[in-house]
């Protein structure tokens, strides 16, 4: 990611009036995202229950997408952070550690991930 950051701060491509003439072929694509699938709510629904389901520590019934992690499935805060761990792998993300502190249930979690557009 630093990398990433390093490269755009010296990488500048002017725009004016004439210029858009040369990049009009690109048409209604978004032309500076390279993610243009963006998942829908049911299937980040379905991938953030079934991580928690697949958690060692949880019983697969008790999970819906209402359970607090802490309070709903007895787990500590240990484990909280590997279920956000996992969820960070799920979707191919990094969660900033003051973000991170905040999922601690699954509507927290799908609803970050769900809009994150950098999820996949």
């Amino acid at each position: 990611m630093a990398l990433r950051t390093a490269v755009l701060r010296h990488l500048r491509v002017p725009v004016t009036g004439s210029n858009q003439s040369q990049i009009g072929f690109l048409g209604p694509i978004r032309a500076f995202s390279s993610h243009d699938d963006h998942l829908s709510k049911q299937e980040v629904v379905d991938r953030v229950l079934d991580v928690v389901k697949c958690f060692p520590k949880v019983d697969p019934a008790k999970v819906t997408p209402d359970v607090h992690f802490q309070k709903d499935l007895g787990l500590d805060s240990l484990d909280t952070v590997e279920i956000v761990m996992a969820i960070e792998e799920e979707f191919k993300l990094e969660i900033p550690d003051k973000e991170a502190d905040k999922i601690d249930s699954c509507p927290l979690a799908i609803e970050y991930v769900f809009n994150h557009p950098m999820s996949s």
